[in-house]
C-alpha cells in the first residue's frame, strides 16, 4: 500500500501543480477586480472542480492513452513527477503555462526512453488544440463582448444591479468553469496512471459507486482543490491584470469564453450528439486554462480597439509555453534513466 501511495504522489503533485497554475484562472479576473473574495472563490473552484472530475472526466483521458500507454506505475510516477517539477517552476516564475503541455512532453521523453512509437495523429490533434484552444476562446469573448455591450445599452440597469448581476454571474460562470476544468484536464493529473490503476470497483451498498478510475480523479480533483488554496494568487495576478486591465463585466465574459471553450473539449455527449447529426465536433482533448485566459483576455483587448495590451507579458507566456513540452520531456527521459538503472523499477514492460 505504501508503494501505491508513493507512485501515486507524483500525480497528486501534479494535482496540485494544476491547481495553483491553471484551476484558480476562472476566478483571477473577479479577484483582481475585487468582486469576488479569494477564499469564496477558492472554495467553490474546489467543489467544482471535484465534482466534474468525477462525472465527466473521462473523455479526455483516452486522448492522452492513444498518445502514449504507460503500463507500469514506476513510469507513470516519473512522467507525473516531470511534467509537475515543470509546471512548478513556471508558476513559481508567475508564469501560467498549460499543464497539459508538460504531460505531452513527459509522455514523448517516455515514448523515447521505452522505444515505444509515438502516435502522431493524436499528437497532432493534441498540438493543434494548443493553438485553436485559445483562439477560439478569442472569438468567444470578442462575440460576447458585443453582445453583452448591446444588451447593457438597452436595458439601462442601474450600476447597483448591475452590480450584484456582475458579480452573481462571476460565481456562477466560474462554478461552471471549474466544472469543465475537472472533466477537461483530470486527464492530465491521472490519465496517465489509468492503465496501471492499482484501485478495484467500490461499491458503498447500492448507493454509491465509484470505478477505480473515477477514485483516481476523485484523488486528483482533491490535490487540484489543494493547489488552489495553497498557490494560485501570483499566477492569478498574471492572468487576472497584468495581461489587460479588465473590468467587472470583461473579466464576466473572460470567465465565461473560457468556460465554454474546455467545455466543448471534454463534453462526451456534446460530441455524440454532433456526431449522430453528422456535424463537425472538437477532439476531447485536455486544453489549457491558462491559453484559453489569454485567448479571451486578447478578444477582448481586440473588440476595444487592441489598446493597453501589455506585449511584453505575453512574450514571457508564449516562451513558456514553448519550453514547457521541451523541459518535461528532458526531466522524464533522465528520471526514467535513474528510476530504472540507480533504484531498480521497471519503467515500462
Amino acid at each position: 500500500m505504501l508503494r501505491i501511495l508513493f507512485f501515486l504522489s507524483s500525480g497528486l503533485f501534479l494535482g496540485w501543480s494544476l491547481g495553483a497554475n491553471n484551476a484558480a484562472n476562472f476566478f483571477g479576473t473577479a479577484v483582481q477586480t475585487k468582486m469576488v473574495k479569494f477564499h469564496t472563490a477558492a472554495i467553490i473552484c474546489s467543489i467544482f472542480v471535484i465534482i466534474g472530475a468525477v462525472i465527466s472526466g473521462a473523455g479526455t483521458s483516452h486522448t492522452l492513452g492513444e498518445l502514449g500507454a504507460i503500463d507500469t506505475m514506476a513510469g507513470a510516477f516519473v512522467v507525473a513527477l516531470a511534467a509537475a517539477t515543470t509546471a512548478m517552476f513556471m508558476t513559481k516564475a508567475g508564469i501560467p503555462i498549460s499543464t497539459s503541455q508538460a504531460v505531452v512532453g513527459g509522455i514523448i521523453g517516455w515514448n523515447i526512453f521505452s522505444a515505444t512509437p509515438t502516435n502522431y495523429t493524436a499528437l497532432t490533434k493534441i498540438v493543434g488544440t494548443w493553438i485553436f484552444s485559445p483562439v477560439l476562446a478569442a472569438l468567444i469573448a470578442f462575440l460576447l463582448f458585443f453582445i453583452v455591450r448591446f444588451f447593457v445599452d438597452r436595458c439601462k440597469i442601474h450600476l447597483i444591479y448591475l452590480d450584484a448581476l456582475i458579480r452573481t454571474g462571476l460565481i456562477v460562470v466560474g462554478a461552471f468553469g471549474a466544472y469543465s476544468l475537472g472533466a477537461n484536464n483530470i486527464g492530465n493529473v491521472m490519465g496517465i496512471f489509468i492503465n496501471s490503476s492499482p484501485f478495484h470497483d467500490l461499491n458503498l451498498g447500492g448507493i454509491l459507486s465509484l470505478s477505480s478510475i473515477q477514485q483516481l480523479f476523485l484523488l486528483g480533483g482533491i490535490a487540484i482543490a489543494v493547489g488552489v488554496f495553497t498557490y494560485s494568487k501570483k499566477v492569478m495576478a498574471t492572468v487576472g491584470s497584468d495581461i489587460y486591465k479588465l473590468s467587472p463585466i470583461t473579466a464576466l465574459i473572460v470567465v465565461l469564453a473560457v468556460s465554454l471553450t474546455l467545455f466543448l473539449f471534454a463534453s462526451q455527449d456534446l460530441q455524440a450528439w454532433l456526431v449522430a447529426h453528422n456535424l463537425p465536433s472538437l477532439p476531447l482533448v485536455p486544453v489549457s486554462s491558462s491559453q484559453a485566459v489569454v485567448g479571451a483576455v486578447m478578444g477582448i483587448s481586440l473588440a476595444k480597439g487592441g489598446k493597453n495590451m501589455h506585449f511584453h507579458i505575453l512574450g514571457r507566456i508564449s516562451l513558456g509555453w514553448i519550453l514547457t513540452p521541451i523541459a518535461s520531456a528532458i526531466l522524464a527521459y533522465i528520471t526514467l534513466f535513474f528510476m530504472q538503472n540507480v533504484f531498480m523499477q521497471p519503467v515500462y514492460q
